[in-house]
């Protein structure tokens, strides 16, 4: 009967904040919903693959015309699933430089380019010159986990396709050119993006925890009858948890140069990257502590926004990139409206591809604005709830 009674006062106390209850319940369910979303339903990834096509089609003996580069794009586009669904997203595209922005971006996973006579050479080659010899080209980002999936596939097809024609084993060389540094990156190294987002990010604990510490014993009230200004509290407050940032992304770094990492670009501009993005963590820190009240719930609700900034950001790990308009030339997806995953593209390309500022404005930019957007609603909804006197 004691056990049965303990039983009921919990599910009563459950009752006061069943809020809480419901979030803790809700958030595997929630992210099975998600990859739902990020798989189309079905578990059928596409990954983005351009292709420069500069093959000349060529006439063979019989009459009949060869466009060999057309061949493997088409071949590229058969690629499916047993749904049926495609396991490539082909993009014919003209202009490389174009081309290597979208791979720098992660927009895209891969870029093949069809030579000009790729034609012409397996025609020969299937004559009786065994001299005649073309190249096709795979150009990537190497530390990009999708890049190695799309260039294995384009590599089966150009297989297929080749040594079916010419009845020869891998009559075309196929190179494989580096985006920056990418080739010269460790295992390691690959990571430490993530890990310096994720580490970041976890500022969002402290920013809930620090206000619902205050409003659960009382300073918030006693503040407000000093007439205390939220731009005040807020200031120093949020002060405070950037500094913690600020050194927690240098502890993070001086931790990765140890172990050996190497930055291909400036440091100074991935910290402000770094900087940048704890603006939302602290937003979304704020909004925690108004709807919590007490730093237990505020530990626990916390959880729930720094899943979402952390998982589906590609933070820990890649997820496939579904644009869903283009803005300035920039594919944006779902998840793009969550900080961090600007973050993650900008700190890649200054780790691994060497970039400068000009490189990274539209991530910068994309923070700064994404991050505004936070820290204010925070801001805003902090200034509701707390900082009014009854």
């Amino acid at each position: 009967m004691r056990i049965w009674s303990v039983f009921r006062k919990s599910v009563r106390e459950s009752k006061r904040d069943l809020w809480v209850v419901l979030l803790s319940m809700a958030f595997a369910p929630l992210f099975v919903f998600l990859y739902w979303l990020i798989t189309s339903g079905t578990g059928s990834t596409s990954y983005q693959v351009l292709v420069i096509n500069q093959d000349v089609s060529v006439i063979l003996a019989d009459n009949s015309t060869l466009s060999a580069g057309m061949e493997i794009v088409n071949g590229l586009r058969e690629l499916t699933y047993e749904d049926g669904n495609p396991l490539l997203h082909i993009e014919l595209i003209e202009d490389r430089t174009e081309a290597e922005a979208k791979l720098r971006d992660r927009d895209a996973s891969a870029l093949v380019i069809v030579p000009e006579d790729f034609s012409t050479q397996l025609a020969a080659f299937r004559n009786g010159d065994f001299g005649a010899s073309t190249q096709l080209t795979l150009l990537g980002d190497l530390s990009n986990p999708t890049y190695m999936l799309a260039a294995v596939m384009a590599m089966t097809v150009t297989d297929q396709y080749t040594q079916g024609f010419t009845e020869a084993p891998r009559p075309v060389e196929i190179v494989e050119i580096p985006l920056g540094a990418s080739a010269a990156r460790t295992e390691f190294e690959l990571y430490v993006p993530g890990l310096l987002v994720f580490s970041i990010v976890m500022i969002i604990f402290q920013a809930a925890m620090t206000p619902a510490g205050d409003i659960e014993v009382g300073v918030m009230r006693r503040l407000r009858l000093t007439r205390l200004r939220t731009v005040e509290y807020l200031g120093g407050t949020s002060l405070w948890l950037i500094v913690v940032a600020f050194l927690e992304v240098l502890l993070t770094f001086a931790t990765a140069l140890a172990f050996g990492f190497r930055s291909q670009g400036p440091l100074w501009l991935a910290i402000l990257v770094a900087v940048i993005t704890a603006f939302s963590a602290i937003g979304a820190g704020l909004i925690v502590a108004c709807f919590s009240k007490t730093v237990s719930k505020a530990f626990v609700v916390a959880n729930f926004p720094f899943g979402l900034l952390v998982f589906l950001t590609g933070s820990i790990f890649p997820l496939p990139r579904r644009a869903l308009f283009d803005l300035f030339g920039h594919g944006i997806s779902l998840f793009d409206f969550l900080p961090p995953t600007h973050a993650v593209i900008a700190l890649n390309k200054i780790f691994t591809l060497g970039v400068g500022l000009e490189d990274v404005l539209f991530e910068l930019a994309m923070l700064i604005l994404l991050s505004g957007l936070y820290f204010g609603v925070g801001v805003w909804i902090f200034q509701r709830t707390q900082m009014r006197t009854a």
